[in-house]
């Protein structure tokens, strides 16, 4: 979907992830995660294609991933580098940042 000559994108909520595109399968973009026997979400992965770099996308996902968390009542452990990496250097992230 084009709208002004840009691509919208709109972040849907997958199996363990939150991703774009159309096909849950071959996602656009993705953050994935698993539960942790500590009742936590462990982010394990964060991926955007090339079509979308440079837009964001990764901080949107993480984004959304800190959402859910607070929605969830759970805290994260980023083992994904990019998620580690943002969410460390993000002051309104620290809330749901594991010990």
């Amino acid at each position: 979907m084009l709208k002004g000559g840009k691509a919208v994108t709109s972040i849907k909520k997958g199996e363990n992830k939150f991703f774009v595109g159309e096909d849950e399968q071959n996602p656009a973009a993705e953050i994935t995660f698993e539960l942790s026997e500590e009742d936590h979400l462990v982010v394990d992965h964060t991926f955007v294609s090339d079509e979308l770099r440079g837009q964001g996308m990764a901080g949107k996902l993480v984004e959304r991933v800190v959402n859910h968390a607070r929605d969830e009542r759970k805290k994260i452990v980023p083992v994904c580098s990019y998620a580690k990496e943002k969410m460390e250097k993000t002051s309104e992230y620290q809330d749901v940042l594991a010990d």
